[in-house]
């Protein structure tokens, strides 16, 4: 395995620009949306466009488990009916506060971006996710984000679509973010990029399931409390070992910086 600063004679964390060309990224950093990079789930957020902030009692009673993506067409069908534009979306989307620490997080990987390659897997929406991303200046970092198609139709409705089909039993009927890593990580090795570390940042349980296939290289870095975080305790007290990477809770994203931060010193 090379060190990340092995035969160039520089300071490990050097930002010059011949080391972002000369070689691939040696990690790849693995980011959710809703209650991640965000302190939000987007979902519930823009019920502040609706009218008196709230959705009728037959939208809300329509929501079957496991098919959220279906629920939120209804939403926002509903929504389009009651007038609501783009610009009323855009505005709440831009204005969603990003989690503790996250700002601190992104300026980092922003200073050491030749190291790391950055992508986004979300059953959020494609917009929303963008809005928010180009409003507090991050957009950039991300090499790819992974989420549900959404556009405004010839009647400015908001629409919204599922993002593949799949076969697991563990995920939403309209997305499987387990099989979205693993087929990007096929991708980028026949593209001959292949990453030392895999690094997970998430909090729901459809961030647990693409956290399992993981190696020992790898670390899962769930937020301390929230489903991913418990469901990966269930899974060490039930089988112990079985969870393979290591787990590093969070409540300030400052935490995760503070990681990678220690990593890359170790590696000089």
């Amino acid at each position: 395995m090379k060190r990340c600063c092995e035969g160039v004679g520089l300071p490990c964390l050097f930002k010059g620009v011949g080391m972002a060309n000369s070689r691939p990224p040696k990690y790849l950093l693995v980011f959710d949306f809703d209650e991640t990079i965000i302190n939000e789930n987007s979902d519930d957020s823009i019920l502040r466009a609706a009218p008196g902030q709230a959705l009728p009692e037959h939208v809300r009673q329509s929501f079957r488990e496991g098919f959220y993506n279906e629920y939120m067409q209804r939403v926002l069908a509903y929504m389009g009916d009651q007038g609501v534009k783009m610009g009323d979306f855009k505005a709440v989307y831009e204005n969603i506060p990003l989690s503790p620490g996250m700002p601190d997080l992104f300026q980092f990987l922003s200073k050491n971006h030749e190291l790391f390659e950055i992508i986004l897997i979300s059953d959020a929406n494609m917009f929303g996710i963008e809005c928010n991303l180009r409003a507090a200046g991050f957009h950039s970092l991300f090499r790819k984000i992974f989420s549900n198609p959404s556009s405004f139709d010839k009647r400015g409705y908001f629409t919204l679509g599922p993002y593949h089909s799949h076969k697991c039993l563990d995920c939403p009927a309209n997305m499987c973010k387990r099989k979205i890593l693993t087929e990007y990580l096929a991708e980028r090795a026949q593209e001959e990029v292949e990453f030392e570390r895999v690094f997970y940042v998430g909090d729901g349980a459809n961030d647990f399931c693409p956290s399992v296939t993981l190696t020992s290289a790898d670390v899962a870095f769930p937020r301390k409390g929230y489903p991913m975080h418990q469901m990966t305790q269930e899974m060490e007290k039930k089988q112990p070992g079985a969870f393979q990477a290591a787990v590093v809770p969070w409540e300030s994203a400052t935490e995760v910086a503070r990681y990678l931060q220690e990593l890359l010193k170790k590696k000089c």
